[in-house]
């Protein structure tokens, strides 16, 4: 998939509101190319939104991280196709079977209605996770280890590609091929908070290490001028890429 620098960038419209998200996206539009709509954003304003997002023009990744029995995921996929999501995602946790099932239903649901089929991506590891958390929750491989065995579980399961920590991007590239999709949150601009995400990078060293989209939020949203941020972030984004 060949992209250009704007749609690599993903803004994540973490925000309490239906009318700060669209102000937001009539502001941005013109230098990012995904919105992230979230659980916090869905819950307030529910499907609405994402089509309203989609009626400027913009294309939305719906950050569902369905996560469920087989049957219930794949119908939640089916209803994604009509929303008219460019991408959403689910936790790869739920299993090969989830993954499969949810993959054909998505391919079936496009190709009968005629839309656009979403990219459905794998949740691997949250990015707040790190050794000490994986092995409250009963997980013994290292981290790297558990990110890659669940990247190759998704490929194998016919998703698009995955979302990880920009830690990760080399050992999933090195795994899964240059055509595996990698979207990755925990971008932080060096001029920007740290806030809570353990395993970051920066936009530089995200696009130098091989991710296809980057998440940001704060360093935007939280911004004094947030369209200055968004160029910025673009333009080292630009720089990384000439280099590569």
């Amino acid at each position: 998939m060949t992209l250009t620098v704007k749609e690599r960038l993903v803004l994540a419209l973490d925000v309490d509101d239906g009318e700060t998200a669209l102000g937001l996206v009539e502001r941005l539009k013109e230098y990012v190319g995904v919105f992230k709509v979230g659980m916090q954003l869905f819950t307030r304003e529910g499907p609405e939104i994402i089509r309203r997002i989609r009626e400027r023009g913009s294309k939305v990744f719906y950050d569902a991280k369905y996560h469920d029995i087989p049957t219930t995921v794949s119908r939640a996929g089916r209803m994604a196709v009509g929303l008219g999501v460019y991408i959403y995602n689910v936790h790869t946790l739920g299993g090969y079977e989830m993954m499969v099932e949810t993959a054909q239903a998505t391919r079936r649901e496009a190709g009968k209605s005629g839309g656009e089929k979403p990219l459905i991506l794998g949740v691997t590891v949250l990015t707040h996770m790190n050794q000490e958390i994986l092995k409250e929750v009963g997980i013994e491989r290292s981290l790297e280890e558990e990110v890659i065995h669940l990247a190759k579980l998704a490929q194998r399961a016919g998703l698009e590609g995955v979302v990880s920590s920009p830690r990760e991007i080399r050992a999933i590239r090195a795994a899964c091929g240059a055509d595996f999709l990698i979207l990755t949150p925990g971008i932080r601009p060096p001029w920007a908070e740290e806030n809570d995400q353990r395993r970051r990078m920066t936009p530089g060293e995200a696009i130098k290490s091989g991710a296809d989209f980057l998440v940001v939020g704060r360093p935007i949203l939280q911004a004094r001028d947030p369209v200055e941020a968004a160029q910025r972030i673009l333009k080292e984004m630009e720089e990384s890429i000439a280099k590569c």
